[in-house]
């Protein structure tokens, strides 16, 4: 069974940026697109455990800021077919929260 988490204000996360957090023992980045979509995955690129969150997000996908790996942020996948992403459901509630579920 999944649980949702509270993860902090929408408004901490400025358009077309990331921000690490630590949920329920794991570590994500979120991701608040220019369109007003938030993404969450996990924290570290998986082929060379760049930090995602500072990577360049647009067009519903992050840049890898190491070597540019582009993944998309509803799926995960990559570009090239390997070392996809974990991604979790990330929602906007009523009073401007962002949460994802963690399964």
């Amino acid at each position: 069974m999944s649980k949702v988490h509270r993860v902090g204000a929408l408004t901490q996360i400025p358009e077309g940026e990331g921000r690490n957090v630590e949920v329920a023992g794991r570590r994500l980045a979120v991701f608040r697109s220019r369109d007003g979509q938030v993404f969450a995955t996990q924290a570290e690129c998986p082929h060379r455990r760049g930090p995602l969150a500072d990577g360049i997000v647009g067009a519903g996908h992050v840049v890898c800021p190491l070597h540019e790996w582009r993944f998309n942020l509803e799926t995960g996948v990559t570009e090239n077919g390997s070392c996809p992403l974990e991604v979790y459901r990330a929602r906007i509630d009523a009073d401007g929260i962002v949460t994802v579920e963690i399964p």
